[in-house]
């Protein structure tokens, strides 16, 4: 069974839009929509759990009947930061699917994912227990001292990591069991990734491409606006 989480427990407190920048709509229809879709029309989808702002979690069922949703079997609160919100997510999922399940993480503000970077990271996960997107930067890269950069860094030994990130069911219930009992929670980042790394773990990359992206500013949501036109003309041809 694979089973999606998707994380809509953020407030957006950077967008600067009057809702959490997940529900901001886009012709129409909320972001997040947009990325449950993907996900409920993914044929190696079996079941999805929302983990969602508590302020939004009426309008969020309302959401998921109006544009029905059908894989969408779980909602749960949303936590004060990403790594709270995933420990919620993963919690209410214990007594539901299996240790050998695979659960794919995936920010509810991105819906730039698609079928085959889906298909790739479940295929990795499969293999070696866990796996994140991950591609070479395309641009060039130096390191950042203010307002200045001194140094080169090679771009062929950066990867930029992004989502869906997979883990076997009971490989993420271990690592964060871990964190919690090394009180390690709110003392790296909060990201599974820098997590796995301050813990030793190595992340198996799959598939990614440079359309994969989070909304974090209002400049994201105009290229969705731009990549949701361009996806409709295709349809067209």
């Amino acid at each position: 069974m694979n089973t999606a989480i998707i994380l809509a427990g953020g407030v957006g407190s950077r967008f600067g839009a009057d809702r959490p920048k997940q529900f901001v709509e886009v012709f129409g229809k909320p972001v997040l929509v947009y990325t449950i879709e993907i996900f409920q029309n993914h044929p190696e989808i079996d079941a999805i759990e929302i983990v969602c702002v508590e302020s939004h979690i009426d309008y969020l069922k309302e959401l998921v009947e109006e544009y029905n949703l059908t894989k969408v079997k779980w909602i749960t609160r949303g936590g004060k930061e990403f790594q709270h919100s995933v420990i919620n997510g993963v919690n209410n999922l214990k007594d539901k699917i299996e240790d050998d399940d695979i659960v794919l993480v995936q920010y509810g503000a991105s819906p730039f994912v698609t079928d085959d970077i889906i298909s790739d990271a479940i295929r990795v996960c499969k293999e070696k227990g866990n796996s994140s997107p991950a591609m070479s930067s395309l641009l060039l890269l130096g390191n950042n001292e203010g307002d200045k950069s001194t140094e080169w860094i090679d771009r062929d030994k950066v990867m930029v990591l992004n989502t869906p990130q997979c883990f076997k069911f009971s490989y993420i219930t271990q690592l964060y069991e871990e964190a919690i009992e090394k009180d390690l929670i709110d003392k790296v980042p909060p990201h599974t990734a820098p997590l796995m790394y301050h813990m030793g773990r190595e992340i198996y990359l799959s598939k990614s491409n440079q359309f994969n992206l989070k909304i974090t500013n209002k400049e994201d949501l105009e290229i969705f606006k731009g990549y949701v036109l361009m996806k409709e003309m295709k349809n067209k041809e």
